[in-house]
């Protein structure tokens, strides 16, 4: 590592994850998912964590290669069950309104080779065992934060250029602490600020109450119906004690949900999507009446197509996210294969699940009320890019009115 102040700039990351991102205050639990390879950055979390308060602090390692084992050799039915221990010790955290924070650095291409129809067999597994602590997170019924960590295998992609792993890593890490404004002088500061011109723009959306939105760009001509009373977030949420955290750091996006009903048209993907360990690219979605009627992919179209196919609501959308072209993340160049940051360079989708808070009133509604009001229920999220600085977005408002949202990739209003 030669990386400048690389300890201490990790140190005030650790930091700003657990005092902005998490939010942990006295009597917390928070659950730390990562990689056994950044076990070092695991005790900087745990460290700044209990110097806040946290009650306990639990930290899950994770290891693509040891999946990814698991995934070419086990027995089918350990690889298509998920044990009850498991599922018991989400539920046990979840009675704690544990906090958790997951922090990505896998391989984009870690499952790739994997026969497709064990790892979506797997992945749907997992979805459906952990349903409680998908929708109590979706919900903001708990804490939680959604950040990145530089790793050798997700280097060598998003820098393939560079000469040496140590460069690799070394560069991705920066890019890491650049949109992550870890380089100001005070981070948390510099958040808030940034925090305060996203919602500004929520503010109007919200004020707005568009009946749909029109997507325009080469490849994309798309009309989402946006439901009754939904809400436009930005960075920032509260949970239902009340307590404000940032899910996903960094973040560049205004979203809601539309209403799953409502979509006609086709949409074109703009950045490569890592998805169950395979990067998919290039795909195009046609949309009749809510439903996905094709979708085709010039690499990983299997993956994708078994996602929308084998997955509980995968025809329909569950996110809709602004993003304009010019954010740091788009400014940099770089394609991350990691959803965490090459959506917040781009206007985005997300197929499956929509949250519950993008709807007024949405996170004391039962599912059936949630579907009722047009939000989609389902066993899956999973984000993909559309946007480009070729991008038009219109809102039209329930008598007709067109209003420019984006113009050229850029916020208009």
């Amino acid at each position: 590592m030669v990386l400048p102040n690389f300890e201490e700039n990790l140190a005030k990351y650790a930091n700003l994850l657990i005092a902005k991102g998490v939010n942990v205050q006295e009597g917390h639990t928070l659950i730390i998912t990562i990689a056994v390879e950044h076990s070092k950055f695991a005790r900087l979390l745990t460290k700044a964590a209990y110097a806040r308060g946290a009650a306990e602090v639990v930290v899950d390692y994770v290891d693509d290669q040891i999946t990814r084992e698991k995934l070419l050799h086990a027995s089918e039915d350990r690889v298509t069950t998920v044990a009850d221990y498991v599922v018991e010790k989400s539920n046990y955290f979840l009675e704690k309104k544990a906090s958790r924070l997951v922090v990505r650095s896998a391989d984009p291409n870690a499952f790739a080779g994997v026969d497709p129809e064990r790892l979506s067999a797997s992945t749907r597994a997992t979805a459906i065992a952990l349903d409680a602590q998908r929708t109590a997170t979706q919900a903001n019924k708990v804490s939680w934060n959604l950040v990145a960590a530089s790793s050798p295998e997700w280097a060598a992609m998003v820098f393939p250029d560079l000469a040496s792993e140590e460069e690799q890593v070394d560069a991705l890490w920066d890019a890491i602490f650049k949109m992550n404004r870890i380089y100001e002088e005070d981070p948390i500061k510099a958040w808030d600020e940034h925090q305060a011109r996203l919602v500004s723009k929520a503010k109007i959306l919200n004020d707005m109450q568009f009946d749909a939105l029109h997507y325009m760009a080469p490849g994309t001509d798309l009309t989402l119906g946006m439901p009754k009373n939904h809400v436009w977030e930005a960075a920032g949420s509260f949970n239902a004690q009340g307590e404000e955290f940032i899910a996903n750091m960094p973040t560049e996006e205004v979203f809601s949900a539309p209403d799953y009903r409502r979509a006609d048209g086709y949409v074109s993907s703009t950045k490569p999507l890592s998805y169950a360990g395979v990067v998919i690219e290039n795909m195009t979605f046609t949309f009749k009446d809510g439903k996905i009627v094709d979708v085709t992919a010039e690499k990983g179209e299997e993956t994708i197509k078994r996602l929308v196919e084998e997955n509980e609501g995968a025809r329909s959308l569950g996110e809709v996210a602004l993003v304009p072209h010019k954010t740091p993340i788009s400014l940099s160049g770089l394609t991350f294969f990691n959803t965490l940051f090459d959506e917040n360079a781009s206007n985005h989708l997300a197929i499956g699940q929509a949250y519950a808070f993008s709807i007024e009133g949405g996170t004391e509604m039962t599912s059936e009320e949630l579907d009722a009001a047009g939000l989609n229920r389902s066993t899956a999220h999973v984000d993909f890019m559309i946007g480009s600085d070729q991008m038009d977005i219109d809102g039209i408002t329930a008598d007709g009115k067109v209003v420019p949202i984006f113009r050229g990739g850029e916020w208009a209003i």
